[in-house]
C-alpha cells in the first residue's frame, strides 16, 4: 500500500506543478493590460508614467521567464501575491472563503450520499417496477434541470411562501450555530439534489452488476437474508464505481458553486473569483484557480488511495 500511496503522490504532485505552469501562462496571454484597466477612470486613459511605474512595481516589466520564476518562490513561501484592487493578502482572503465553500461543498454531499445510496439499492431491488421507474423518473428531471432553476424554486416555495428557512444569506457558526444550519440547508439541499440523483443512478446500475455475479447467487444459495445480502455484499462492492463519480463530482462543485453562492449569497470562494475576474485582478485570479486545482487534484489523489482500499487489486495493477 505504501509503494502504491508514493506512486499516485508522485503522480499528483507533477500534476499540480503542470496546473502552475498553466495557469501562470494562461493568465498572462488574457489580452489587455491589468494596470491600465485599473488605472483608467470612467474611460479616460490611465497616465502612461503611472503605468509603467505601477508595472514596474508589481514586475510586470520583467521578462516572463523571471516572472515566472518569481511566481514560483513566492508560491514555495505559501503566497500568493496581493490584490491589486485594495492590496489584501490573496492567502487571507482565500483562507477565509475557502472553508464556506467547502462546507457548502461537504454537506451537499453528505445529504446526497445518504439519499443517493439507499435509494439508487432499492431501485435496484425493485428494478422494473414501479418504485424503479419513478426514481429514475424524478432522477432524471433533477439532473437535467439547471442549479439556479432549482435554487430559485426552492427559495420561492421553502422561504418566501413556506415560510420554513431563510432564504439566504450568511451567520458564523460561532455567533449563531442553529441560525448558521438553517442558513446552510437551502444552498447545501439545493446542490444535493441534482448530486443525489447523479449518485442513485450510478448506485442502481452498480448494484445491479453486482446482483447477477455468481458469490451473490452462492449467498443464496447459502440462505443469507436478502437483506443481509443487498447491504453487506452487493451494495458494499457496488460502492467502488459509485465513490469516484461521487467523489469526482465533488472536485467539480469546488469550482462549479458559483451560481448557488450567488442565487443564496452564501460568501465563499466562487463569489470572490467572479469580482476577481471582473476586476482583472491578476494575483486574486491566480491563486483562486490554484487552490481550486490542487483541491481537485488532492481529491483524486484521496479517490485512488480509498479505491485501493476497497478494491486491494488496485495496488497491485
Amino acid at each position: 500500500m505504501l509503494s502504491y500511496f508514493l506512486r499516485r503522490l508522485a503522480v499528483a504532485l507533477g500534476l499540480v506543478w503542470v496546473i502552475v505552469t498553466l495557469v501562470f501562462l494562461i493568465i498572462h496571454m488574457i489580452p489587455g493590460d491589468p494596470v491600465e484597466m485599473l488605472l483608467s477612470q470612467g474611460g479616460v486613459p490611465a497616465d502612461p508614467g503611472l503605468v509603467e511605474e505601477m508595472r514596474e512595481q508589481m514586475g510586470l516589466n520583467r521578462p516572463l521567464l523571471d516572472q515566472y520564476w518569481a511566481f514560483l518562490v513566492e508560491l514555495s513561501r505559501g503566497g500568493l501575491g496581493k490584490s491589486m484592487i485594495d492590496e489584501h493578502s490573496v492567502v487571507d482572503e482565500v483562507a477565509l472563503r475557502l472553508p464556506r465553500t467547502l462546507e457548502l461543498i461537504g454537506a451537499a454531499g453528505l445529504i446526497s450520499f445518504l439519499i443517493g445510496v439507499p435509494l439508487g439499492a432499492l431501485a435496484a431491488l425493485r428494478r422494473g417496477k414501479l418504485t424503479d421507474r419513478l426514481l429514475s423518473t424524478v432522477s432524471g428531471a433533477l439532473i437535467s434541470t439547471p442549479v439556479f432553476v432549482t435554487g430559485t424554486l426552492v427559495i420561492l416555495i421553502l422561504a418566501q411562501q413556506l415560510r420554513l428557512i431563510p432564504a439566504g444569506g450568511y451567520v458564523p457558526f460561532a455567533q449563531d450555530p442553529l441560525k448558521h444550519l438553517g442558513m446552510l440547508l437551502l444552498p447545501a439541499g439545493t446542490i444535493a439534489l441534482g448530486l443525489s440523483s447523479i449518485v442513485l443512478r450510478m448506485t442502481r446500475s452498480a448494484v445491479l452488476e453486482v446482483l447477477a455475479r455468481d458469490f451473490i447467487r452462492a449467498a443464496h444459495a447459502k440462505g443469507l437474508a436478502p437483506q443481509r445480502i443487498l447491504w453487506l455484499h452487493a451494495v458494499r462492492n457496488a460502492l467502488v464505481p459509485v465513490v469516484t463519480v461521487f467523489a469526482l463530482q465533488l472536485g467539480t462543485m469546488l469550482g462549479g458553486t458559483v451560481l448557488i453562492e450567488y442565487v443564496f449569497n452564501w460568501p465563499g470562494l466562487s463569489g470572490y473569483l467572479v469580482r476577481a475576474v471582473d476586476a482583472r485582478d491578476y494575483p486574486e485570479v491566480t491563486g483562486i484557480v490554484l487552490v481550486v486545482s490542487v483541491l481537485f487534484v488532492m481529491l483524486n489523489l484521496l479517490v485512488d488511495l480509498l479505491y485501493a482500499a476497497l478494491d486491494p487489486r488496485v495496488r497491485h495493477g
